[in-house]
C-alpha cells in the first residue's frame, strides 16, 4: 500500500474510486485497488457507463441474451448497470462489514432526465434500490431544487442517498435540510436510523473550469484555480455548523449518522496546476474523495498529504470568495451555469448509453 495514501486515510478521508466497468470487475481490478491503494467506494454516472459499454467484449453475452428477449432499451440499460453495481457491492461488502456500513459503498444514479421530476425520481430511486437489493448501495440523486423533496422521500423509506451536482453553498444548505428532514420522517415512521447512509457529491474542478473562463475575460489570472477549493472548504463549513445544531444532535442521538461531504469532480481538468490539488487542498475529517483513477494514482504516488487543510482556512476561502466578487464574478450565475451544464452532460451521456445499448440488442 501506498505510504501517502495510508496517510490520507488516517486524516479521515474515505478514498473512493471514480469509475466502474464490468471489465474492471471481472479481471479483479477493483478487488486489487481496495487491497493495495485503500478505496473503500466506488461511484459511478452515465458518462462511465457510456464509456464502460463502448470497450471490450465484456457486456457482449448480455446485451446477445437482452437482444433475444426483446428486452426494451430502457430496461436493458437498467439490466446491465445495475448487473455492475451489484458485482462491485458483493466486492466492497467486506469493507462495508468492517466499517459498520460506513464505507463499501457504491453509487448508481437515476435517469438524468428525470432531475426536474421529483415525483419520477422517487420512483426511479425505489425501482433501482430494489433491483439492485444490497445494503451497500447508495441512490444518486442530482441536487436540482425538484430533487430536494426527492432526496427527503427517499431517505424518508430508507433508501441511501448520494446526492450528486452539488456547486453552490446555498444549495448544498438546502441539500442538507432535505436529508435532514428524510431523516426525520424516517425516524416518525419507526425505521433504523442507524441504517440509513448518505454522502453530499460537492463538485470542485468544473467550479474552477467555469470560473477561470471568466477571469481570463475579466483580466484577473492572479485569481484562477482558486475558486473550487475555497467553495468547498465553505461547504465544510457549512456542514460543521449543520452537525453542531440540535436539529442535527436530536437526530444523532436516535442512532442517525452524518451525510459526509463527498468532494467529486477532482480530477484536474487544467494542466498548469498540480495534478493532486483537489486532493491536498480538501483533506478533512469525515469527508470522501472519489478520484478517478488517473487521480487515485497521482495521489498514491505524490501527493501532499500534511494534515487538515480545509478548517485552518475558512478566512481564507472567504477572503477568495470576496476577491472573486470584487473582481466581477457572479457567484450565483456561475453556480446556476454548472447545475444546467452538469444535468445537460449526465444527460447526454444517457443518450449516448441508449444508442450504443440500441445498436448491440441486435440478435
Amino acid at each position: 500500500m501506498s505510504e501517502i495514501l495510508n496517510k490520507l486515510s488516517g486524516q479521515g478521508v474515505a478514498i473512493w474510486l471514480d469509475d466502474i466497468s464490468r471489465e474492471r470487475l471481472r479481471s479483479g481490478d477493483l478487488e486489487r485497488l481496495i487491497r493495495e491503494k485503500n478505496v473503500v467506494g466506488v461511484t459511478s454516472n452515465p458518462t462511465i457507463f457510456a464509456g464502460a459499454l463502448s470497450k471490450g467484449d465484456a457486456y457482449d453475452v448480455q446485451l446477445h441474451d437482452l437482444a433475444v428477449r426483446g428486452v426494451e432499451v430502457g430496461e436493458a440499460v437498467r439490466a446491465i448497470t445495475t448487473y455492475d453495481i451489484r458485482w462491485a457491492a458483493d466486492v466492497l461488502r467486506p469493507v462495508y462489514d468492517a466499517t459498520g456500513g460506513v464505507d463499501g459503498r457504491v453509487s448508481l444514479e437515476v435517469d438524468p432526465r428525470l432531475a426536474h421530476e421529483s415525483d419520477k425520481t422517487v420512483a426511479e430511486a425505489r425501482a433501482l434500490w430494489w433491483l439492485v437489493d444490497r445494503p451497500n448501495l447508495f441512490i444518486k440523486i442530482p441536487a436540482t431544487l425538484e430533487g430536494l423533496p426527492a432526496i427527503t422521500q427517499a431517505i424518508s423509506e430508507g433508501i441511501s442517498v448520494n446526492v450528486t451536482l452539488i456547486f453552490s453553498l446555498g444549495r448544498y444548505r438546502g441539500v442538507m435540510d432535505a436529508w435532514l428532514a428524510g431523516l426525520e420522517a424516517a425516524q416518525a415512521k419507526g425505521l433504523n436510523l442507524a441504517t440509513i447512509e448518505s454522502v453530499a457529491s460537492f463538485f470542485v474542478s468544473r467550479v474552477d473550469t467555469e470560473i477561470d473562463k471568466r477571469l481570463d475575460k475579466l483580466g484577473k489570472p492572479e485569481l484562477k484555480g482558486k475558486a473550487g477549493v475555497a467553495n468547498a472548504r465553505l461547504a465544510y463549513a457549512a456542514y460543521e455548523e449543520v452537525m453542531n445544531s440540535e436539529r442535527w444532535q436530536r437526530l444523532r442521538a436516535a442512532g442517525a449518522r452524518p451525510q459526509r461531504p463527498l468532494w467529486a469532480s477532482t480530477g484536474v481538468k487544467n494542466p498548469e496546476y498540480s495534478d493532486t490539488l483537489y486532493v491536498d487542498q480538501l483533506v478533512a475529517p469525515g469527508t470522501v474523495n472519489t478520484m478517478p483513477e488517473k487521480t487515485l494514482d497521482s495521489t498514491a504516488d505524490h501527493a501532499n498529504i500534511t494534515g487538515d487543510t480545509v478548517r485552518p482556512f475558512y478566512e481564507q476561502a472567504w477572503n477568495t470568495m470576496a476577491a472573486l466578487k470584487d473582481a466581477g464574478v457572479d457567484y450565483d450565475d456561475v453556480v446556476k451555469v454548472l447545475e444546467e451544464e452538469g444535468v445537460q452532460k449526465f444527460e447526454a451521456s444517457w443518450l449516448e448509453l441508449l444508442e450504443s445499448v440500441t445498436k448491440n440488442l441486435v440478435v
